[in-house]
């Protein structure tokens, strides 16, 4: 390593290539939780270091110049490499102690998880547990989260995945709501319903016409993207939700709408092959492992 000719400051590369990857200081400055006007300075500095002008305005955000994609090039493979090794870190720690992140559906995350929170604190008093409540697939191997809950196998091959149940989900409406259409008897009957689409209608309405109920873009009046926000908009009666049996079923305001329609859909429980080895992550990972298969079986 020749030491003497790094002129720079390595934390500033950090600064730099996440003002790259964001395209704005203050997208970058959110990623790395700091203020928008330290992280400028950061970057300035490292202007100046370098004797580069590495980025230019364009508009609200930023464009790099042709010396700034250049280094963003090796920046980038830098951060691979600090990842890398912070991951490596990580496996190695064997106190059960310290910050464990699990990101899982909002709907796991609100109603499965809290009930299974209370034994792994039990287990480690120690660990403090952070739940990423996200419906998008969060990246494990740029350690946006240590384990993932998910409905589908992931195909990194980094990464261990565990198929641990297969959970069971249906369409649920209020009695209310469901006194307002003709009787239902099959998924046929479905063409005169108004459905509370998740995010984009299109897969929702290919899913239910695969399923045999004859909808058209006519049957989404209402989307949310998020799933909760879904979920109460079933219990206010404005058309029909669909979500996992351990959650519709007990619920009083809501009434299954083809009470013999199960529809099964696996869950898995993900972790990067190296944070696996640590302690702390395989506790958790363990736990979540033994007690969700119970509470999706009794449902």
């Amino acid at each position: 390593m020749d030491w003497k000719n790094l002129r720079f400051d390595w934390n500033r590369l950090r600064g730099f290539l996440a003002t790259a990857e964001q395209g704005s200081l203050s997208g970058a400055a959110r990623a790395l939780k700091m203020s928008q006007p330290t992280l400028g300075r950061q970057v300035a500095a490292l202007e100046r270091e370098l004797g580069l002008t590495l980025f230019e305005r364009q508009g609200t955000g930023l464009r790099l110049t042709e010396a700034g994609m250049q280094l963003a090039e090796h920046a980038r493979a830098m951060g691979e490499a600090a990842e890398r090794l912070s991951r490596v870190a990580t496996g190695q720690q064997q106190d059960i102690a310290g910050h464990v992140t699990i990101t899982a559906s909002e709907i796991y995350s609100a109603w499965l998880l809290p009930q299974i929170l209370p034994r792994i604190r039990a287990a480690a008093p120690g660990l403090t547990i952070e739940i990423l409540a996200s419906n998008a697939i969060r990246d494990l191997r740029r350690r946006e989260a240590d384990i993932a809950l998910r409905n589908a196998r992931p195909d990194q091959p980094d990464l261990i995945a565990k198929r641990i149940a297969e959970d069971r989900g249906s369409f649920y409406a209020t009695p209310g709501y469901l006194a307002t259409l003709p009787q239902i008897e099959s998924l046929r009957d479905l063409a005169a319903a108004e459905f509370i689409a998740f995010e984009d209608p299109g897969p929702h309405r290919a899913f239910l016409r695969e399923l045999g109920a004859p909808v058209t873009e006519a049957n989404f009046p209402i989307v949310s993207s998020s799933h909760l926000v879904h979920w109460q908009m079933a219990r206010a009666g404005l058309g029909i939700g669909v979500g996992p049996l351990g959650l519709g079923d007990p619920d009083p305001q809501l009434t299954r709408v083809l009470p013999e329609l199960e529809i099964p859909y696996p869950v898995w429980l993900v972790a990067h092959r190296e944070l696996h080895s640590s302690r702390r992550i395989r506790l958790v990972y363990d736990l979540l492992a033994e007690l969700i298969p119970p509470l999706l079986r009794a449902s």
